[in-house]
């Protein structure tokens, strides 16, 4: 008898501890920035990845998360749409930021080969749904700037402010995380833009972002995160 209550124990142990296992919150959430050129800096020394993950370091939280950037330059919607299954879902994310648009306005004056209002929406709309599909949530956010003038006469204002919006309504209609660079961008600019300069705020170049740019962008992500 002895024996038996003996061995009735252990097992009863062993369950147990299979148990607890079961509920340890161990596993790193897995989340991914996809997008362009920004992003694709933005995994460098000072880039704005590579400030969230200081800063999950600092906030003893990086065994909490695993930061992937996935992005290349130049790329357009319909370019994440065509690599998301290699850099994406083959990483198994848990959330997916989007950042995506200025090469799809950019390039309509510069190249001649940017994305149509009507078609972004298609691609950005088809990308969102492969992703969600596999179970990972989607947070959409806006180009921040082609140009930092704070009385909107960049000159591609007009269709970054229409992508913009497209973009917030669709985050609100499918229930998705948004973060808005385009206003928030734009709020910085008007508070610390006396001069109206279209560059030298928050990027080096009108686009690509310098050390006051990263650091922003950073926080403003970190933001969505926590």
């Amino acid at each position: 008898m002895p024996f038996m209550t003996g061995k009735l124990l252990l097992l009863a142990t062993f369950f147990g501890c299979l148990f607890l296992l079961s509920f340890r919150g161990d596993k790193k959430k897995k989340i991914v920035f996809f997008g362009d050129s920004i992003t694709q800096q933005g995994v460098e020394k000072g880039g704005y990845i590579d400030l969230i993950k200081q800063d999950l370091i600092n906030k003893g939280q990086a065994d909490k998360f695993d930061i992937v950037g996935a992005g290349i330059s130049g790329n357009k919607i319909y370019d994440l749409y065509l690599r998301l299954e290699k850099d994406v879902i083959d990483q198994h994310p848990d959330v997916v930021f989007i950042w995506v648009g200025v090469n799809d306005v950019w390039h309509k004056s510069s190249y001649g080969t940017g994305t149509d209002y009507d078609k972004f929406g298609k691609f950005y709309d088809a990308v969102v749904k492969k992703i969600q599909a596999t179970g990972s949530k989607v947070i959409v956010v806006t180009p921040a700037a082609i140009g930092e003038r704070k009385d909107y006469s960049n000159s591609q204002d007009g269709d970054l402010n229409l992508y913009s919006n497209w973009m917030r309504k669709y985050a609100a209609d499918n229930s998705l995380g948004l973060v808005d660079l385009r206003k928030t961008f734009h709020e910085y600019s008007v508070d610390n833009n006396p001069n109206n300069d279209e560059k030298g705020i928050l990027t080096t170049d009108r686009v690509h972002l310098n050390a006051k740019g990263n650091a922003f962008v950073a926080d403003q992500m970190l933001k969505a995160i926590q």
